[in-house]
């Protein structure tokens, strides 16, 4: 079988796999629908509704992933790489939509129980569309760390979501077999609910910090300090380094102090040298570097907890 490592990275871009995930979500829709007729299961049924939830959200991510892929204009000098953000909380806000869904669905149920028919091809089919769902999250983390997408990671943990919901009813379904306790399959399903409500309210918070501007990740800040550290030799210091993200991209300003005496020529090529230096450390960083001589400090209104310190030399 071919590995993930073994596939070109620009074949597996998030638009693709995104096209892949509402393939995907058609076919289960399908097989979790159909599962749901012949058992009259209401625990399949919530599986089904999610599945709705899954293509939907593959749409729309979709459509931001388009969108944030867009250059730079007049309008959107930054790019539109927070985008995604929205798709990610978009997807939340559906999710939570459904599990309040399935609560209901199920709580009927659990004191109205009703009997279950051909459970054996009921389960089939529902293994088989997990099968699937879990194949394609697999590859979609994979290729969200590549790309950097929060859209792309969003839908994979959607349908990661969407397994431990079929393994969840499949539980519930066993246990009606098992025991002949009908109320199982609801109680199955409102434990899925509940699992799938956290997992919503999840990617709705990540949503809302990425669009405030949160800062890089840790590792991708050790990344930079390294960076800046490489070039304490050459009697450089730097302060007020602020870092963020947006979608894709990642942005760092700071302040690059050195000696009075340089030249601008040699001061010049000295930033130019950082900001090469940081644009290969951190893949799609966009770099601003202002420069000041070693002994004056530029005024700074962000309060002294919200900067990151830093020092070479």
């Amino acid at each position: 079988m071919l590995m993930l490592n073994q596939l070109p990275i620009r074949f597996l871009t998030p638009r693709r796999l995104l096209w892949a995930s509402i393939t995907v979500a058609v076919a289960t829709i399908a097989l979790k629908t159909l599962a749901w007729y012949v058992t009259d299961s209401v625990g399949l049924l919530s599986d089904a509704m999610e599945s709705f939830v899954n293509l939907a959200s593959a749409i729309f991510a979709l459509m931001m992933v388009t969108i944030a892929q867009r250059p730079a204009d007049k309008e959107h000098p930054y790019g539109h790489h927070k985008a995604e953000y929205f798709s990610s909380g978009f997807e939340g806000i559906l999710i939570v939509g459904v599990a309040v869904g399935i609560i209901w669905a199920g709580a009927s149920r659990l004191f109205e129980p009703q009997p279950l028919q051909e459970l054996g091809w009921g389960l089939a089919l529902s293994v088989l569309s997990s099968a699937l769902n879990g194949l394609l999250a697999w590859v979609m983390f994979s290729s969200a760390k590549v790309h950097r997408s929060i859209a792309l990671e969003a839908d994979a943990k959607h349908l990661v979501t969407d397994v431990w919901t079929s393994v969840g009813v499949l539980v519930g379904l066993i246990g009606v077999v098992l025991t002949g306790w009908l109320w199982l399959d609801a109680v199955a399903a409102i434990g899925v609910a509940l699992n799938i409500l956290w997992e919503g309210g999840h990617l709705m918070w990540r949503s809302s910090q990425g669009l405030m501007d949160e800062a890089v990740e840790p590792d991708v800040l050790r990344e930079i300090q390294q960076t800046l550290d490489a070039f304490a030799q050459q009697s450089i210091r730097f302060d007020h380094v602020i870092t963020r993200r947006s979608g894709q991209r990642r942005f760092v300003d700071l302040h690059m102090h050195m000696p009075s005496n340089w030249t601008l020529g040699r001061a010049a090529g000295s930033r130019r040298s950082v900001e090469q230096a940081l644009m290969a450390a951190v893949p799609g960083l966009r770099a601003t570097i202002q420069m000041l001589p070693s002994d004056i400090e530029a005024a700074f209104d962000d309060p002294p907890e919200n900067q990151v310190p830093f020092s070479a030399g």
